[in-house]
């Protein structure tokens, strides 16, 4: 069979007439990134925070961190996705679950999809983080609190400054990770990039135009990520220190 290459069908309409495909793919980039930003706000927020409390020396704290993090580790983040899309309003209070069934689209979609992936992806900041801590020296943290700081000023100002540094490289695989997973969104009705190239590849039948366009889009997207980190990793960088603490944090994680 002879596959027909049409590679202007970018450039004709849409089946909803709001533009060409190649702005209809452009406009799933803007859902996903969206999506991808959202949940990784929301992964460093509770990502930093339980790493943290980890390495507090508090074992009621650590155990309910420990059980955290194992759990969202260890269940697969479909599953996780329909969790929170399909259970999640049956759970809480009828008045409550009804709101969360009536909001209009893209946010009945988008709110479940920023925290499904902002929770799975915090265990593995949340590890990246304890592990930067635990590799700092212990004088560290000692000289803070010599000097007349308290514990919770010792992380602020000394310890998780420093730590940032070190697992900034681990951190920018974290966030293309989350733009990647992203694409699971689709499964409850999100209209992100790789929907809107299903979507495309359905309406046209160009299969190969469609998934192609799509790859090309998600390496451009990773690359600038990468290059622009690697930017920001030079310019927060100690110099005879970082790269060797780097190995590590990755080796522990």
């Amino acid at each position: 069979m002879n596959y027909n290459w049409n590679w202007g069908i970018f450039f004709e309409l849409e089946p909803g007439a709001s533009g060409n495909y190649l702005q209809y793919l452009f406009g799933g980039l803007g859902w996903t990134m969206i999506t991808a930003l959202l949940a990784w706000s929301l992964a460093l927020l509770l990502g930093v925070l339980v790493g943290t409390l980890r390495t507090t020396g508090h074992k009621g704290v650590e155990r309910v961190c420990l059980a955290y993090t194992e759990l969202f580790r260890n269940v697969p983040l479909l599953v996780q996705m329909f969790l929170w899309y399909f259970v999640l309003p049956e759970l809480v209070p009828r008045d409550t679950g009804n709101a969360i069934k009536a909001m209009p689209p893209p946010w009945g979609s988008l709110v479940p999809a920023v925290l499904c992936l902002g929770t799975f992806m915090s265990v593995r900041v949340a590890e990246q983080v304890r592990s930067g801590i635990q590799s700092l020296p212990r004088g560290q943290q000692m000289a803070g609190l010599a000097i007349g700081l308290s514990r919770t000023q010792t992380y602020r100002y000394v310890l998780l400054p420093m730590v940032f540094r070190i697992i900034l490289p681990p951190l920018t695989s974290e966030f293309l990770n989350t733009i990647k997973n992203s694409s699971l969104a689709l499964t409850i009705g999100l209209m992100e990039l790789t929907a809107r190239t299903r979507a495309m590849q359905e309406f046209t039948f160009q299969v190969f135009e469609a998934f192609a366009s799509a790859t090309v889009i998600y390496l451009i997207v990773n690359l600038l990520v990468v290059l622009a980190m690697r930017q920001v990793e030079r310019k927060v960088r100690v110099p005879g220190f970082i790269g060797a603490q780097t190995h590590t944090v990755t080796a522990g994680h």
